[in-house]
């Protein structure tokens, strides 16, 4: 019973036993992958002497060349290497786990705007994304986040989607340390597409919806104000800017559409400059850009980074980029612009390698 039921097992062991499984599955590919060449190598060489056998082949008992003989042969060259490169995968993708999940950045970003309200100069925002609070085993992790986000000292925090993997009960253990966060004028939030529940069975559509309900319910225990298809205008020293919040809205078939920014700027009164919060950042080239021209940045996230690839001051790399052309990072199109955080939590490998866990901080600037 214990071996099946493994959904009873506690968090911690199905999260870092899976992970391991992984981990010492996709390492072992290495090895494989030079086997397969020795094996293919000494199939074509015994194809080969069977059909012209030659009495000048310089081979020894092992098939090696005499000219390595006396050295290592061709298997266990290969076997060695195959070793070797497996162990790099191995120990890097542990050291994702235990160092890289929790490394959080502060990645600090000057954004120069012609338009902002003189008031606004100098205004800080943080976002935040992709919690998935159930991927946690405690809650420690999030607290020393939180506190990394307050001692920003904020004006405003931002979290654009995926609090949880799946079901609104996940967030109960990390309620009280995500209510401590704190900013001036407030935390304000929106979905994404794990928060509604799709990825699970449910017995009923009634409870799908009851849990969507619980977890709205749970953005504002914690003080958040969350957008469902709506907007707000953020005031200050008599001029505003206008933040706009919609659910989830994908370009990628295999993600849902829930939202509706024609809903969400229903009678709206836009300001000089206006921020929306959109999950998925291929809602930004696929409506925002040519239908909503007053919208100047986007915040979005989703990508993860897919937690793994490289980053250097002049370049960066991971596999998601073959399927978000806007996947990380400040994107310029005309007048407006885009960001895509990196996430702050994880999902699936409870770990990162290279694609950090990020904090981002914006100062606009009048200019």
């Amino acid at each position: 019973m214990l071996i099946k039921d493994w959904s009873t097992w506690p968090k911690a062991i199905k999260t870092y036993a899976g992970a391991m499984v992984f981990i010492i599955t996709f390492s072992k590919l290495f090895v494989i992958l030079f086997l397969l060449t020795d094996d293919i190598f000494r199939g074509l060489k015994w194809s080969f002497e069977k059909i012209m056998p030659s009495k000048e082949a310089l081979v020894d008992s092992t098939n090696v060349p005499a000219v390595l003989s006396k050295g290592i042969s061709r298997s266990d060259f290969l076997v060695r290497s195959g070793l070797v490169l497996a162990s790099l995968p191995f120990v890097g993708l542990i050291w994702g786990m235990v160092k890289g999940a929790y490394d959080y950045q502060v990645k600090n970003i000057k954004l120069n705007l012609a338009n902002l309200p003189k008031a606004f100069h100098g205004y800080k925002i943080i976002q935040i994304s992709d919690l998935h609070v159930g991927s946690f085993v405690s809650s420690e992790p999030l607290e020393e986040a939180v506190r990394i986000i307050n001692e920003q000292n904020a004006d405003i925090i931002l979290f654009t989607g995926d609090l949880v993997n799946n079901r609104s009960d996940e967030l109960n253990m990390h309620k009280a340390a995500l209510s401590k966060l704190k900013a001036k004028h407030g935390v304000f939030s929106t979905l994404g597409n794990h928060d509604y529940g799709d990825y699970v069975q449910w017995d009923s559509e009634e409870l799908k919806r009851e849990n969507l309900a619980t977890l709205i319910e749970g953005h504002k225990e914690m003080g958040w104000d969350i957008l469902m298809d709506e907007h707000r205008h953020i005031e200050k020293d008599g001029e505003k800017i206008t933040l706009i919040g919609v659910q989830n809205y994908s370009m990628h078939l295999r993600f849902p559409k829930y939202g509706s920014l024609p809903k969400a700027t229903e009678n709206i009164q836009y300001s000089d400059f206006n921020i929306l919060l959109s999950h998925d950042p291929s809602h930004w080239r696929g409506e925002i850009i040519k239908d909503f021209p007053e919208i100047d940045l986007t915040l979005a996230g989703h990508t993860h980074g897919f937690q793994f690839g490289i980053e250097l001051p002049n370049f960066k790399w991971s596999p998601v980029q073959y399927v978000y052309k806007e996947w990380a990072g400040l994107y310029t199109e005309g007048k407006q612009q885009l960001y895509v955080n990196r996430g702050l939590g994880f999902l699936g490998y409870p770990g990162r390698v290279g694609i950090l866990p990020e904090i981002t901080v914006f100062e606009l600037h009048r200019g």
